[in-house]
C-alpha cells in the first residue's frame, strides 16, 4: 500500500529534509530536526499527494489512509506519553499546512484538538492550573468553529465584549477560570444557533475536521492569490502536519518565541527575536503583548528583560540549538519555540526571509565562513529582489492610507503633486514642484511630462505598456492599469471610491507593490554595499549570456553601464522626436507633399539626431549599440487638440484645416498592425536613410575627434518577409559607404532586424541572408502571437491567470510553448543560414528571470532590458548556467 503518513519524534524521524515535494518544508524541516536529535513534539505528516488527491476527487480521501493516520497517532502517543482522548492523561493535538515553500498565513491552522468535556478534567489534574485549561479549551472551540465549521468569528468576539462589560473588565486576562468555562458554553450555544448543529466533543471527528480544513484551505482566496504572486504551481498541494501540542501559557516558567539565526533586515551575523513569557505562540506576531528582546544584545529598552536574562539555562541550550540547525542547513533559519514548565521544545525551522539586503550579505559572508560555495550564493539570491537594492523605498515604518492598487510596473517609490498632462508636469517642474503624472494611458507625446515626473499612474495598460516600459527604462516609478482609479480631465481630479484627489494633492506611489497612498509618505534610499560587488563579480564570472540594456538617452545609458551593461540593445529613435523644437520638424516632414519637403524637414533634423547619438555612443564607447530606426506610425507624432493644431499652424504656415485632414488621412483602425515600423522605410526610405546617416556620421565624428569606437548596429524593425530587409538594407548599406567614403573614416556596422512577426519567426531563414544580427522584439512577438492588444489585455489577462487558462502573464514571462517555440524556431533556422549569427532579445522579458533563463537554453548571445533591471539580467544569467550545470548531473 501507498504510504501517505509519515511520523516524527523521539530522535527519530521517516521522513527528512529531502522530502519536501511528499512533506512539505514544515514537515520535511520537523523531521529533520527529529533527526538531528533536537526536541520536537511528536507528530506525522499527511503528505501532499493526498491534498492532491483530496481536490480531485470532491473531497475523499485515498484508500488506507485512515488507518495510516491511526498508527500515526498511536505512534505519537507512545512518544508524548498521553493518549488522544484519555479523559484522565490526555493528549492534545494541532493540525497545521506546510506547502514545500513558505506560504505564512496563506492556509488555516487549528489547535488544542482533543479538548472536550470529557477530558478537561483529566487536563486540569495534570496541569495543576484550572484557569489555563478553560482559556485553552474557549480558544478552540473559537478557532475550530471558525476555519473548520465556517462559524462567523466576530460572533464570538461580542460575547467576549459582552462578558468583560458585565464583569467590569477591560483584559482578557482578567478572565477567571469560571468565566472562561462559561464562555466555552456560550460558544458551543452560539454554533448550535447559527449553524444549526452542536459543536463536536468526539476528539476523532474533530481531527478528521482539521485534517479537512487544512486542505480545503490550499484553494482559499488568500492562498490561490499569494500562490499567483509568487508563481507557486497550483498542482503541488499542501501537507498536513498533525503535532501534539506543547504550551507556553501554562505558568511563569512557560514563554514562547520566534527568533533568526541572522538579521533578516541587514544580514548582520547575529542572533535575532523576540519572545513572551506565559503566551502562546500567536501572542507574539499578534501583537496582543510587547514581546521582549531574545538576547542582552537586542534589548531596546533597559527596563525589559531578555530571555537570556530570565531563563539562561535554556537561552543557553537555544544558542547550540540555533547555530546547530544554521550548520546543518548551511541558511538563515526561521525558528519557533515553545518552553512548557522549564523544557525547550522546537516547533519549526525554516529558511527564514529576507531582504535583498540581507540576502546579498549573508550569501557573501557565508562563502567566507566556508559553509557554501560562491555558486551556491548566486543561486540563493531572488533576482527579482534586487529591484529592492536599485530603488528609492517607502520608509517602511512610516504609517501610510492605501487607497487603490494597480499592476507594479516599475519599481521604487515615489511622492509628489497630481499632475494630469504632460504639458502641466512640465510646467509645475519649472517652479520646482516634484509631480506625479496621473494619465489614464500615456502616448510618446507625454515622454517629457514622465521625464520631469517623480513617478506615474495610469488607469489602463498592463506591465508592458508604454508607461510601464518607458518609466523602467528612464527608473521611474510606475503603477499601471489602476482600474479604481476614475479620472475627471476637466476637473483635474481622479477618485477612488469616497476619496477624491485633485491636482495639487500629494500622493504616494509604491512602485514595487502597486499601492496608490493619500499624502506624502518618507522614502529611503537603499545602499549598495561592497557584498553587491562581491557577488556580481561572481555572477559575471559564472553568466556566458550577455546583457545589454534598453536606453534612449545618454542619462539612461549612464545608469546602465554603473549597473554592468555591456552595450544598448535597443535604443528607440522615436523617443528623440518629441525632444525640444525637432517635433515641429517632425510634423513638417509628415506634412510634406512631395519628396523635396520631406528633404528639407529631414534636413533640420539631421543634426539634432546626430547629436543623439554622439552622446550615447559616448557614454557607450567600446560597446555595441542596437538603434532602433523610426517604428511608430507616423499619426502619432501630429498634434491632437484644437489648440495643438492651431499652434503648429502658425509655426509652419500650413492652414488649420490642412492639418487636420492630414490627420484624419493618417488615422488607422488598427495602428499596431498599420503602416509603422519598415513599412515605413519602403514608402519613405529618406527617413531611414537620415537616421543611418545620422547614425554614421556620429561614428566617425567622434572617432576623429575624442578617439571614441562606436559600434553601431542598425535595426529594421517589424520585418515580416525578407524582401523588405532586402531592399532597405540596400539603402542603409549605400549611406554607410557614403559616410564612410566621405569621411575617410572606417567604422565597422552591421545591420539587422527584429523578430517580432510570428511569420519572421517561421522564415528566418530566408531573412537571415540579409541580416547580420536578430533581436527578438517579445513585446510585439507575445502581442501578434497571441492576438492580444498588450495595451488592453490587461482587462482581462487577470482572469485568464486568475482561473488557470494561463500559468503567468504573458507579457510579463515568456509564453514557452507558444511564442518561445517561433523563438527557437527563429534561431534555428537563422543559424541554418548564418551558424554564427548574432541574436538578442530586446523585449521587455530581458530583465526577467524566468524568460532570461530561457534565452540561456535556446542559445541566445544577450538579453537586454531597461537600466535598472540589468543586475536582475545579469544574475538570473548565471542562475541559468547553474541550473543547467545541475540538470546535466541530475
Amino acid at each position: 500500500m501507498k504510504k501517505f503518513v509519515y511520523t516524527f519524534g523521539g530522535g527519530k524521524a521517516e521522513g527528512s529534509t529531502t522530502m519536501r515535494e511528499a512533506l512539505g518544508g514544515k514537515g520535511a524541516d520537523l523531521a529533520e530536526m527529529s533527526s538531528l536529535g533536537v526536541s520536537v513534539p511528536a507528530g506525522f505528516t499527511i503528505s501532499t499527494e493526498v491534498c492532491v488527491q483530496y481536490q480531485d476527487n470532491d473531497g475523499k480521501y485515498p484508500d488506507g489512509l485512515e488507518d495510516q493516520v491511526e498508527k500515526g497517532l498511536h505512534y505519537v502517543e507512545k512518544v508524548m506519553g498521553a493518549k488522544f482522548g484519555d479523559p484522565k492523561n490526555p493528549l492534545l493535538l494541532s493540525v497545521r499546512s506546510g506547502a514545500r515553500v513558505s506560504m505564512p498565513g496563506m492556509m488555516d491552522t487549528v489547535l488544542n484538538l482533543g479538548l472536550s468535556p470529557q477530558t478537561i478534567e483529566g487536563l486540569i489534574k495534570k496541569t495543576g492550573n484550572k484557569r489555563f485549561v478553560y482559556d485553552s479549551y474557549r480558544r478552540f472551540i473559537q478557532m475550530y468553529s471558525n476555519v473548520v465549521m465556517g462559524a462567523d468569528g466576530e460572533h464570538f468576539e461580542k460575547i467576549i465584549d459582552e462578558m468583560k462589560e458585565k464583569k467590569g473588565i477591560k483584559l482578557d486576562v482578567d478572565l477567571t477560570a469560571e468565566d472562561l468555562g462559561e464562555l466555552a458554553n456560550l460558544f458551543k450555544a452560539k454554533v448550535k444557533e447559527d449553524l444549526g448543529k452542536d459543536f463536536p466533543d468526539d476528539p476523532k471527528e474533530q481531527l478528521w475536521g482539521g485534517i479537512a480544513a487544512v486542505f480545503r484551505s490550499w484553494n482559499s482566496k488568500r492562498a490561490i492569490d499569494y500562490r499567483r504572486i509568487y508563481s507557486i504551481p497550483n498542482h503541488w498541494g499542501t501537507a498536513v502536519n498533525v503535532q501534539a501540542m506543547v504550551f507556553g501559557n501554562m505558568g511563569e516558567d512557560c514563554a514562547t518565541g520566534v527568533a533568526f539565526t541572522r538579521d533578516p533586515s541587514t544580514g548582520e551575523r547575529r542572533f535575532f527575536g523576540e519572545f513572551l513569557i506565559n503566551a502562546q505562540g500567536e501572542d507574539v506576531v499578534a501583537g496582543i503583548r510587547t514581546p521582549q528582546p531574545i538576547n542582552i544584545a537586542g534589548k531596546r529598552d533597559p527596563g525589559m528583560q531578555s530571555m537570556e536574562e530570565a531563563m539562561p539555562a535554556i537561552y543557553k541550550e537555544l544558542e547550540l540549538i540555533y547555530k546547530k540547525l544554521e550548520n546543518h542547513y548551511r541558511d538563515m533559519q526561521d525558528i519557533e519555540f515553545t518552553i512548557q514548565q522549564g523544557k525547550l521544545w522546537m516547533l519549526q525551522t525554516r529558511r527564514g526571509k529576507r531582504t535583498a539586503k540581507a540576502a546579498v550579505k549573508i550569501a557573501v559572508e557565508m562563502v567566507s565562513e566556508g559553509l557554501i560555495t560562491k555558486e551556491e550564493a548566486i543561486a540563493r539570491i531572488e533576482p527579482a529582489s534586487l529591484d529592492q537594492l536599485l530603488h528609492p523605498m517607502i520608509d517602511p515604518k512610516a504609517p501610510r492610507e492605501v487607497v487603490a492598487k494597480g499592476l507594479p510596473a516599475s519599481p521604487g517609490a515615489a511622492v509628489g503633486r497630481v499632475v494630469f498632462t504632460a504639458e502641466d508636469a512640465e510646467m509645475w517642474d519649472e517652479r520646482g514642484e516634484k509631480v506625479i503624472l496621473v494619465r489614464l494611458e500615456t502616448s510618446p507625446d507625454d515622454i517629457k511630462g514622465m521625464h520631469v515626473s517623480q513617478g506615474i499612474l495610469t488607469a489602463r495598460g498592463g506591465l508592458t505598456s508604454h508607461a510601464a516600459v518607458v518609466a523602467r527604462g528612464m527608473g521611474k516609478c510606475c503603477v499601471s492599469g489602476c482600474g479604481d482609479v476614475r479620472i475627471n480631465m476637466e476637473a483635474k481630479q481622479f477618485s477612488v471610491g469616497p476619496v477624491t484627489i485633485r491636482e495639487g494633492d500629494w500622493i504616494t506611489l509604491n512602485g514595487s507593490t502597486g499601492e496608490v497612498m493619500t499624502g506624502k509618505l518618507p522614502t529611503v534610499l537603499p545602499e549598495l554595499t561592497g557584498e553587491f560587488g562581491t557577488i556580481m563579480g561572481w555572477v559575471d564570472s559564472v553568466r556566458t549570456l550577455k546583457v545589454r540594456t534598453n536606453a534612449d538617452t545618454p542619462v539612461d545609458a549612464e545608469v546602465a553601464r554603473k549597473f554592468g551593461a555591456e552595450g544598448i540593445g535597443l535604443c528607440r529613435t522615436e523617443h528623440m522626436f518629441f525632444e525640444g523644437e525637432r517635433i515641429d520638424a517632425v510634423r513638417e516632414m509628415i506634412l510634406a507633399s512631395d519628396l523635396d519637403g520631406r528633404k528639407k524637414a529631414l534636413y533640420k533634423i539631421l543634426p539634432m539626431q546626430k547629436g543623439d547619438f554622439k552622446g550615447i555612443f559616448r557614454v557607450m564607447n567600446g560597446y555595441p549599440v542596437t538603434v532602433r530606426l523610426l517604428d511608430p506610425p507616423l499619426h502619432e507624432f501630429l498634434p491632437h487638440t484644437d489648440a495643438e493644431i492651431q499652434d503648429l499652424s502658425k509655426k509652419i504656415g500650413v492652414p488649420a484645416e490642412t492639418l487636420k485632414s492630414k490627420a484624419r488621412d493618417l488615422h488607422e483602425f488598427n495602428p499596431m498592425l498599420g503602416h509603422r515600423g519598415c513599412r515605413l522605410g519602403i514608402t519613405f526610405p529618406e527617413i531611414y536613410a537620415m537616421q543611418v546617416q545620422a547614425i554614421m556620421e556620429a561614428a566617425c565624428d567622434l572617432k576623429r575627434e575624442e578617439d571614441i569606437t562606436s559600434i553601431p548596429e542598425i535595426e529594421i524593425p517589424l520585418v515580416g518577409h525578407p524582401n523588405e530587409l532586402k531592399q532597405l538594407r540596400a539603402v542603409c548599406d549605400k549611406v554607410c559607404h557614403d559616410v564612410i567614403k566621405k569621411t575617410g573614416i572606417e567604422i565597422k556596422y552591421t545591420i539587422g532586424t527584429m523578430i517580432e512577426l510570428p511569420r519572421a519567426a517561421i522564415t528566418a531563414d530566408e531573412i537571415a541572408k540579409y541580416a547580420d544580427f536578430f533581436s527578438f522584439g517579445t513585446n510585439d512577438l507575445t502581442q501578434t502571437t497571441f492576438g492580444f492588444s498588450r495595451d488592453d489585455a490587461g482587462k482581462f489577462l487577470v482572469e485568464y491567470v486568475n482561473k488557470h487558462l494561463l500559468s503567468a502573464d504573458p507579457f510579463v514571462t515568456i509564453d514557452r510553448n507558444g511564442v518561445g517555440e517561433l523563438m527557437r524556431i527563429g534561431v534555428e533556422r537563422g543559424r541554418r543560414t548564418k551558424p554564427n549569427l548574432e541574436i538578442g532579445i530586446c523585449g521587455e522579458h530581458g530583465g526577467e528571470a524566468q524568460s532570461v533563463m530561457f534565452c540561456h537554453e535556446i542559445g541566445l548571445n544577450y538579453v537586454s532590458c531597461s537600466p535598472y533591471r540589468v543586475p536582475i539580467a545579469r544574475l538570473a544569467a548565471a542562475q541559468a548556467v547553474l541550473e543547467h550545470k545541475s540538470a546535466t548531473k541530475g
